[in-house]
Parts: structure tokens; sequence; C-alpha cells
């Protein structure tokens, strides 16, 4: 069969030339759907008094995008095992952009619902897509970098969505918000139109690809220190609030500024992080994490301080920025020939991770005190990057 000069049929180290603008649409449409995502938690109230629900019930828009993203994720490669890369992201951009537009014009709840499964089909799949996309695009010794650009669209949208959202809510209303998100998922899919190349999947796919991912100890353990690194940030990111008020007594505004410099942080962590994953990648992996949890713990230490709290909120938002790309850059170097399956394992696990983070803390501030999941999440993170750190990847 015939290959034309679209089709990246050499391995990712053969290609000398990086696609940068393949890689920023990449960017781009990870930007659109992840602020997609977190759009209704800024905008719950509306959303409740307009479809004539609780705020429980419309709650539900952000629960069942993250089910559908945790199931697409891992199934993602083998629903689509011999379909064109190419085409696959773009058709999970074009989810977002109908989700989003069903959504604004639902007139109940049981018109949302689905339309937020949809997204959660485009968040999973796409994001689960992203290293193996990555390392169609560039170099290998460019692979973390690339990572880099694509999450930062994650970081820039998760510090943006919501009050981007709360603010737009009260000039637009809810339903042009989320017309908004249809028309900047809408901007990322007319740039990967232009920019991205064909790309033909693994020969090493679909369902018997992912039993051999699932079943590598190696992946086991970093799946476990993933679980440990994620589900520890978000046990005490969910409930930073409780937290940061009960030690020092920060207010809403002064807590929006300590927002601002945690997601400064977070920023240059995600810049920092690409370098490193290419360069020493096993410094990496040890530092950004072990800097996320020594972040937490301090905030738990010095938080009674707004200068300790502070100081702590920059450290734990520098840490938590190199970590996605680290540890997807990891899942690169352990399984080169399965980065579909590596990726959709790992981003179902985070999906976990981020579920279970947020009821065990949930759980310790009800029983003990808000600031100590602080603590319980710091060691975790610490005790992930032990784990992650210690597992040798194949060659």
């Amino acid at each position: 069969m015939t290959t034309t000069s679209r089709s990246p049929e050499v391995p990712a180290a053969d290609r000398t030339t990086p696609a940068w603008g393949a890689v920023v649409s990449l960017g781009l449409g990870i930007f659109a759907i992840v602020m997609s995502e977190f759009l209704p938690a800024s905008l719950l109230p509306r959303i409740a008094d307009d479809l004539g629900v609780s705020d429980g019930a419309a709650g539900q828009a952000v629960s069942v995008t993250a089910f559908a993203a945790a199931v697409s994720a891992l199934s993602i490669s083998v629903v689509v095992p011999r379909v064109d890369r190419r085409r696959v992201m773009i058709g999970l951009t074009l989810l977002a952009i109908v989700s989003n537009l069903i959504v604004s014009v639902a007139p109940s709840l049981s018109a949302v619902l689905p339309a937020r499964l949809l997204l959660g089909v485009a968040l999973g799949g796409f994001w689960a897509m992203a290293t193996a996309m990555a390392a169609h695009l560039v170099p290998a010794d460019h692979v973390g970098r690339a990572l880099t650009v694509i999450n930062s669209g994650v970081a820039a949208a998760t510090v943006a969505a919501v009050p981007l959202g709360a603010w737009l809510g009260d000039v637009w209303g809810w339903r042009g918000v989320f017309v908004l998100g249809a028309g900047v998922a809408a901007l990322a899919l007319a740039v990967q139109v232009a920019t991205l190349p064909a790309v033909r999947p693994a020969a090493l796919s679909g369902l018997r690809a992912l039993g051999s991912v699932l079943r590598s100890g190696i992946v086991l353990g970093g799946l476990l220190a993933i679980l440990l690194i994620f589900g520890g940030h978000f046990s005490g990111f969910t409930y930073v609030r409780d937290a940061a008020q009960s030690m020092s007594g920060i207010g809403g505004g002064g807590f929006a500024v300590l927002l601002l410099a945690f997601g400064t942080a977070n920023f240059l962590g995600t810049v920092a992080g690409g370098p490193l994953a290419d360069r020493v990648p096993r410094v990496g992996v040890l530092l950004f994490p072990a800097v996320l949890g020594v972040g937490m713990i301090s905030m738990y230490a010095t938080g009674t301080s707004l200068t300790g709290l502070f100081i702590a909120a920059v450290i734990w938002g520098f840490g938590f920025g190199g970590v996605p790309t680290t540890v997807m850059s990891w899942g690169a170097r352990t399984e080169p020939e399965r980065l579909e399956q590596i990726g959709g394992v790992m981003v179902t696990v985070c999906n976990l991770a981020i579920a279970a983070g947020a009821v065990v803390g949930g759980v310790l501030v009800d029983r003990s005190a808000a600031n100590v999941p602080l603590l319980v999440g710091g060691i975790a993170s610490v005790a992930g990057a032990v784990v992650l750190t210690s597992l040798r990847h194949r060659r």
C-alpha cells in the first residue's frame, strides 16, 4: 500500500521537522473541551433555575461528563482501531461543538445530560489520543515539549473556565456561555482541519493491545502512582477554600488572589515540564509530584500565616503544573508501541483519582478538620512520586 507525505508511516523518532502548528491545534482542542467541562461549575444556580431543577440535579451535568470521559479514554482505541487518527481527533472536537450547542438550547435537564455525555466522550478520547498524536507530530526528543503545549490547554482552561463562565453568565446568560464554548471548539476544529496530517493507527491496536498494557507490572505500578498523585492533589484542592479560610481567615477577594497565584505557578510548572521530560525524565517524574506534595504539606504547616499560605500555594501550583506532561511522557517511554492504550488507561485512572480524591477529602473534612486533606494528600503525592521513579521503563 502506498503512502503520501501527509501520512507519517515512519516511526516518530525518524521525524526531523516538528509540526508545531498541528500540536497547537491539539492544545486548542483540549482547551475548548476542558473549558466546556468546567463551565457548569460557575453556572449551576442559573442552569438549575432556568430548567426548574435543584442545584444538585443540575450538578449531574458535571458528573456524567467525568463518567463518560473515563469510559471513552479506556475504549477509544478499541472502538476505532483502524480509523485515521486525524479523523478521530476532528470527530471528537466536532462532538464537543454539538454538545455545547445542544446544551445552549436544551429545554430540560433530560436534554442536557445526554449532551454532556457526548462531551465526556470527546474529553476522554481526545486526551487519551494526545500522547500518541504528539509522538507522530514531533521528533522523539521533542515529545515532552509537545505534550507541554497540549497540556497548556488544560492548565489555561482550568484557570479560566470558572471565572470566565461566572462573568459572561451575568452578561449573556448561561446559554450564551455554552454558545461561546461551541465557538471556541469550532476555532480549534478549523485549525485542526488546516494543520493535522493523516495519521494511520499503530499496528498494535484494538482490544489485544489494551490487554497487553493492563498485564504489565510496570504499567500497573505506574497507575498506582498516578492514583496516589492525582488523588492526593484533588483530595486537598477540592476543599482548599475551606482549608484556607479555616486556617487563615482569608476572605473571598484574598482567596481569588490565592487562586491566581496558584494558577500562575501552575502554568510555569507546565512550561518547565516539557524540557525536563525530554532531557532528564526521571528527574521530572520525581520532582513535580514531590514538589506538589511538599506544597500541600507546607500549606498545612504554615497556612495560618497569609505569607505561608501564598508561598505554599505557589509551590503546590508549580508542582502540579508539571505533573501531566511528565507523567504522560513516562507512559510514552514505558509503552512506546502502545501509545494510545497507555494514554487511555492513564487518563481513565486520572479521572477515577479525581473522584476518589474528592470522596476521601470530604470524609476527612467531615470527620477531622478542613486542613487535614492537605496533609494526607501531600503525603500521598510524595509517595506516588517515589513509586513512579522506582519503576524502570522499557527501552
